[in-house]
């Protein structure tokens, strides 16, 4: 009996150390949030990856959510549920842009920007707390930008979202912190991913001249800080903007 007891304790120990956490990265499915999702995956979470149409990428589980419907995040936080538990960290990812001078942007631009980043994020985040609550224990990361604090022109209507998933995860940080639920916003400056790819040399150049470190930051270098902030030496980390912009934003 001894040696049955001993056994089994180390069968349970072993089990404690590779049973992952959950996590869900909205619009995980290409560039930063797909960096982040591997990443995790990497460390040995369960990753579940949500996308509006298309299938995950290979070796991660997705589902389809449209962060502009609340009937459609709750079917997929339904579906995550089912599958795999309830969500220990969210990476709210999923972003769009409209860009353009203000006088010349359209209500529909600018809703439809804000009904993404900003709704879109507070629905998210509105639905991975019920299980996070019950367990007492979770991590929420808002992806924001440099823009979030320094402005763009012609992104009026990005820069407000950023600059809103501030006082998002700052208001919920206050409100759950009680419940040892972090909430922290990262603020990626230049990132090379397709949409940086297509820039002139020119443009290209006249941005990094800009960054103190002379360069464009790398999604991997994200995804470092996201599994940072997941992890437990981030513990007491909550309302925190963490800039990864080559110190393109210093000062704000």
């Amino acid at each position: 009996m001894h040696g049955y007891g001993l056994v089994t304790g180390i069968f349970l120990l072993m089990s404690e150390a590779t049973v992952g956490r959950l996590v869900l990265v909205t619009g995980g499915n290409r560039g930063i949030g797909l960096s982040i999702a591997r990443a995790f995956a990497a460390n040995g979470d369960t990753v579940v990856v949500s996308h509006r149409s298309g299938s995950a990428p290979d070796g991660l589980s997705g589902v389809v959510m449209d962060v502009t419907s609340s009937e459609s995040v709750a079917a997929a936080f339904k579906e995550v549920e089912a599958q795999f538990g309830t969500v220990d960290v969210l990476i709210a990812n999923a972003g769009i842009t409209k860009d353009g001078l203000s006088l010349r942007m359209s209500d529909d631009d600018f809703e439809d920007v804000v009904n993404t980043n900003l709704t879109g994020a507070f629905r998210t985040a509105q639905k991975a707390l019920s299980g996070m609550m019950k367990k007492k224990n979770g991590r929420v990361i808002f992806i924001g930008s440099v823009v979030g604090l320094l402005g763009s022109s012609g992104q009026v209507n990005y820069a407000s979202t950023k600059s809103g998933l501030v006082g998002m995860a700052r208001s919920f940080a206050r409100e759950y912190g009680s419940r040892n639920i972090t909430f922290n916003v990262i603020a990626p400056g230049f990132v090379e991913t397709d949409m940086t790819s297509v820039l002139s040399d020119e443009l290209r150049g006249k941005y990094i001249s800009q960054i103190p470190l002379g360069r464009f930051c790398s999604p991997e270098e994200i995804a470092g800080v996201a599994t940072f902030l997941a992890s437990k030496e981030a513990a007491y980390i909550t309302g925190a903007v963490i800039p990864v912009d080559g110190g393109l934003g210093m000062g704000h």
